[in-house]
């Protein structure tokens, strides 16, 4: 930490970066709604992490991918600003690119030299399309600056998705975390983004330690 001129402190810049997917399977069972019905529910609970950890300030963007990869939010903006608008679902689930788009602003610049480690929070309920742009795109991501320093977390919907790949994104063995219907679907991805917040500030009690998250009658362990 540093103080600026007047005695301040400058907070360091803490990005949380959502990579959802929005290929056309995700029209199925309602799984779009369910996605930015999460998102809307996230974003306070984003705000009380913020609040939690003032030395840091939280900055979010998203990513949609299916066939191609783009940005939804691409200015980075302060959670405290953020409002969401609702992504729609069609065409196929190209996840290499999409982590070929943000590996490209995992450099510094754009990134700060001193930012805190970014938290990533991927959303998929299936397979990538190409195996070679998948592979692309995590060599990109792991050459990336602040790539293999971010918290990664990754959320599969359903049953038939590529977990292998998951881990690999993730970087580690631990499984990524599963729903299988909307609610648990709500409180995974506001409890991920939040985990990312939390461990990417350095406020978590251990990194091994295993967090569970109650989802109305049943648990779900990372």
């Amino acid at each position: 930490m540093q103080k600026r001129p007047g005695g301040t402190i400058a907070r360091r810049e803490l990005h949380v970066i959502w990579l959802l997917d929005t290929s056309g399977s995700m029209n199925a069972e309602g799984k779009i709604q369910s996605l930015n019905v999460a998102i809307h529910e996230t974003i306070p609970h984003l705000r009380a992490a913020a609040q939690a950890n003032p030395n840091v300030e939280v900055l979010v963007r998203a990513i949609t991918f299916s066939s191609g990869a783009r940005w939804h939010i691409e200015k980075p903006v302060s959670v405290f600003d953020l409002r969401w608008e609702d992504v729609t679902a069609s065409g196929h689930t190209d996840l290499g690119l999409a982590l070929k788009l943000v590996a490209g602003v995992l450099e510094v610049p754009p990134m700060p030299e001193r930012a805190v480690s970014p938290a990533l929070i991927l959303v998929t309920d299936g397979y990538h399309t190409n195996d070679k742009d998948f592979d692309e795109g995590m060599a990109a991501l792991m050459a990336a600056r602040w790539g293999r320093p971010a918290v990664r977390k990754a959320i599969a919907i359903g049953r038939d998705v590529d977990i292998s790949a998951l881990k690999r994104f993730q970087g580690d063995e631990s499984e990524p975390l599963r729903v299988q219907d909307a609610n648990t679907l709500i409180q995974a991805i506001r409890w991920t983004s939040r985990v990312g917040v939390e461990a990417a500030s350095h406020v978590m009690d251990s990194p091994s330690q295993s967090t569970t998250l109650s989802t109305g009658g049943a648990a779900l362990e990372w």
